[in-house]
């Protein structure tokens, strides 16, 4: 493996990283600008990909930025902070989105792109209290705040380290999977400003004072993952607070917030998202298929005019989304089922479908072509399975109008869709 000096990044990857060329190969550099001159000593394959991993810029580009967080450049959360102004990051983003779908797609900025996460998933071991080095699993970078999520997060970090001062539990100790306290993660309604703070350990003994160190938030959680696997959750062992929930608030739509649950984690963005569905959604009987928690049936049932039922697989979600119908009192229908055993869908005047990255099963993709209802509003979080779902639709339903959302600023691969497709 030769040292490549001097090479020029050429432009950015799908995933962010800087190109560079050595002979026919391609070179990744993370945390590069195009423009920037870089020596590469050494990379490594991912995937039949080349990614330098002992790199150093001899010459910065013009366009490069100071970036806002002091972890960037070794962090593996934000890759383009570098990058400005914003609106170059909205721009690569929209390109990325549009040669998927094949046509022109404007990306919706972030109203806030700096504190405007609402959940962050904290790693706390023997190496450090903080996030993945970039390239590794086993590796930490130690931090004392997140600037994506916000000056929260630097309180409970100082909680937690207080917490872990006095008590002195076990850290985990994650290439021999060893150790007490695992993650702590942060969830906070932007709109509400109520916090939870969820502690998740191996299966041990908590010592009973941690509440104590966090009396500023809402909700207060202990969960115990059972297993071997590297997850950011388990089975509720316990929580503290007047309510197991905290309240997120979208427009007039209140939603609870459990550690379980998932929520969109822009809760800003989330306005444009819900706000763009309902403005696409036609007729008056809709099918929220995947519909989680409620996040779109809610908000359409609470507009007036739409009668809403929702399917999802996931049984807590079901509970989740009845919990939120009932707190906003809404007439909105929400059972559990698999997207591909769905009923006669010719009986709906528009369906919604938010699959998961995978995207839609090949089985209601074929029901769909069956059934044909009339609109389809499709919200997508993975370019690549949107384009191999839009041109397996192609043969009934034409594109009527597309727009994307950045609902992760600083994060190159994540670009939200929403789609309305009428069928021809």
């Amino acid at each position: 493996m030769s040292v490549i000096r001097g090479g020029t990044i050429e432009r950015l990857s799908d995933d962010g990283l800087g190109i560079i060329r050595a002979g026919r190969r391609e070179i990744l550099v993370p945390y590069a600008a195009p423009g920037d001159v870089v020596e590469v000593a050494s990379w490594r394959r991912k995937k039949k990909k080349l990614i330098a991993t002992d790199f150093k810029v001899l010459e910065k580009s013009p366009i490069r930025i100071e970036p806002k967080c002091p972890y960037f450049g070794v962090c593996g959360g934000c890759l383009l902070q570098h990058l400005p102004p914003y609106e170059k990051q909205v721009e690569f983003k929209s390109e990325k989105l549009s040669r998927y779908i094949g046509t022109d797609v404007d990306v919706m900025p972030s109203p806030v792109i700096y504190g405007h996460r609402n959940r962050i998933d904290v790693v706390i071991s023997t190496g450090g209290i903080g996030f993945r080095r970039y390239g590794t699993w086993w590796d930490v970078v130690n931090i004392e705040e997140c600037p994506v999520f916000g000056k929260t997060s630097r309180k409970v970090l100082k909680s937690l380290r207080e917490f872990i001062e006095d008590e002195k539990p076990t850290l985990y100790e994650i290439r021999e999977n060893k150790g007490l306290l695992r993650y702590i993660v942060m969830r906070e309604g932007k709109f509400t400003g109520e916090l939870m703070v969820n502690l998740v350990t191996s299966e041990g003994e908590l010592p009973e004072s941690f509440p104590e160190y966090f009396p500023y938030a809402t909700s207060i959680y202990w969960s115990v993952n059972r297993t071997e696997s590297d997850v950011s959750y388990g089975d509720v062992e316990r929580y503290w607070g007047g309510e197991p929930f905290i309240r997120e608030k979208i427009d007039d739509v209140t939603y609870l917030v459990h550690p379980n649950s998932f929520f969109q984690t822009n809760s800003y963005q989330a306005v444009n998202l819900v706000r763009k569905v309902a403005e696409l959604v036609e007729g008056e009987k809709v099918l929220d298929l995947y519909s989680g928690v409620g996040t779109f049936g809610i908000y359409l049932a609470k507009r007036g005019g739409f009668k809403v039922e929702g399917i999802e697989i996931n049984p807590f979600a079901v509970e989740m989304a009845k919990k939120n119908a009932q707190i906003n009192g809404v007439d909105a229908e929400f059972r559990v089922g698999e997207d591909k055993d769905v009923d006669n869908l010719s009986e709906y005047d528009t369906v919604v479908v938010d699959p998961p990255r995978a995207g839609l099963h090949p089985k209601l993709v074929r029901k769909i072509l069956k059934d044909r209802p009339e609109t389809l509003v499709y919200v997508s979080c993975n370019p690549k399975t949107l384009s191999q779902n839009l041109k397996e639709l192609s043969e009934s339903y034409k594109i009527e109008e597309a727009v994307g959302l950045d609902m992760f600023p600083h994060t190159p691969p994540h670009v939200e869709a929403v789609l309305k497709l009428r069928k021809v």
